[in-house]
């Protein structure tokens, strides 16, 4: 892949431990996943940011499977207004804490770039 595929660099911000997104300078829009134009504006003037991680579940989903543990996957809307994917680690299975606050850390799991998160706020609010 291209050293210029903004997925590179999204890759590197997360070894590294930051929470990372794109703001587009022309019209403001907080952009995720990395892409190479603003959604909103068509713009290349990009820069990167980093997130607090710090958001509020918008949707979730328990995952069963026959050979490990059910886990709960989440869409998540951080606090800088970009919505992301992740997985929650101490959700209750079958019980998606929709409205919960979370959050969102970088982490690197078999090699590639994701993230978790964990409940604030001691559980679930419905």
């Amino acid at each position: 892949m291209s050293e210029k595929w903004p997925g590179a660099e999204y890759a590197r911000r997360i070894q590294a431990g930051e929470l990372a997104y794109q703001h587009c300078d022309r019209c403001g829009e907080a952009i995720f996943f990395p892409r190479v134009l603003c959604p909103a504006c068509g713009s290349t003037e990009l820069s990167w940011r980093t997130s607090g991680g710090r958001g509020t579940v918008y949707s979730a989903t328990t995952i069963y499977s026959r050979n490990r543990d059910p886990y709960t996957v989440a869409l998540v809307d951080l606090d800088e207004g970009v919505r992301l994917m992740t997985r929650i680690e101490d959700a209750t299975p079958g019980e998606p804490p929709i409205g919960s606050t979370v959050e969102v850390r970088p982490v690197e799991i078999d090699g590639e770039p994701a993230t978790v998160a964990r409940l604030q706020g001691g559980g679930t609010n419905g």
